[in-house]
């Protein structure tokens, strides 16, 4: 069962409130200082104070951090704005250590060549040397297929943004991972005998680009009521690439509608402790996690 303690107040404030290294996994989504219609925090400070800000809390986010702890922190940009992020990364240097950069793809289009029954593939039946490229095109046929969603852009300039930042922060560099917790098997078998380090299971690392869609919904205000939230699935892989034997406290400071939190319960976390400062929020935060059983407040 998942001890809760979720509050209404401010993270800066309620963190100091907490103990010295205390935490095992630290796992959130600030507000990303790009205007985005939150009820009780302004999202359009100047840009040095909003990086100020960014230091100050992730200032408490190291001081409570255990020293094989580790803090996971999503952040996305605007296509016009996109440094954010890595401005962000330099501005914690040197409170905290890059350990890993992870790509969160939120949709993807993939183009998968179909052979032309007709003329076969020009793979498995290559074109005479010296026909021209124009002619081998007509070979193959491409069929574009899109997944996940992501919100579309009217412009003359920049592309779509189908992807965030989950930067791994630890105090040293030198936390170790559960890299085979979200592994995927090999693709080519023969790759499991050919290199030592598999010690025959077919499974490997999944590597630093994760694809988490949205679930699909109908109506925002009714299923997802809040402007900017991360997937439950991206907290639990966060929690399962840390290892979740070695996490007894989570802390989430920018808490939201509470997915982290239903993440913590999924992976059996112990305790979860997080901050929100607007009721509204924390009120459906609440009644989420209310219908789950497994999980009780203190």
């Amino acid at each position: 069962m998942t001890q809760l303690d979720l509050r209404q107040q401010d993270c800066v404030k309620g963190m100091a409130r907490l103990r010295n290294e205390d935490v095992d996994l630290v796992v959130t989504s600030p507000p990303y200082n790009l205007g985005v219609d939150y009820k009780k925090y302004s999202d359009r400070q100047d840009r040095q104070s909003y990086l100020r800000w960014c230091r100050e809390w992730a200032g408490e986010v190291r001081r409570v951090l255990k020293p094989n702890a580790s803090f996971f922190l999503n952040i996305g940009s605007a296509p016009s704005n996109p440094m954010l992020p890595h401005e962000i990364t330099m501005e914690l240097r040197d409170l905290l250590v890059l350990q890993n950069t992870i790509h969160w793809i939120k949709s993807v289009a993939i183009d998968t060549p179909r052979p032309n029954k007709q003329r076969g593939s020009r793979h498995l039946n290559p074109l005479p040397e010296g026909e021209e490229d124009a002619q081998r095109q007509v070979r193959a046929q491409v069929s574009a297929a899109t997944y996940g969603h992501f919100k579309p852009i009217s412009s003359k300039r920049f592309l779509n943004d189908c992807h965030e930042y989950i930067f791994h922060f630890t105090k040293t560099g030198r936390v170790e991972i559960d890299r085979l917790a979200l592994g995927v098997p090999y693709q080519d078998k023969s790759n499991i005998a050919r290199w030592r380090h598999t010690l025959g299971s077919d499974r490997r690392c999944r590597g630093n680009t994760w694809f988490i869609p949205y679930e699909t919904i109908q109506s925002r205000s009714k299923e997802r009521p809040h402007p900017a939230t991360f997937p439950v699935q991206l907290a639990e892989w966060c929690i399962k690439l840390h290892g979740v034997s070695r996490v007894h406290t989570m802390l989430d400071p920018f808490l939201g509608i509470g997915n982290s939190a239903i993440a913590a319960e999924r992976c059996g976390v112990k305790e979860f402790i997080g901050f929100e400062i607007d009721e509204t929020y924390l009120a459906e935060a609440k009644r989420r996690l209310a219908c789950r059983e497994a999980v009780c407040f203190p």
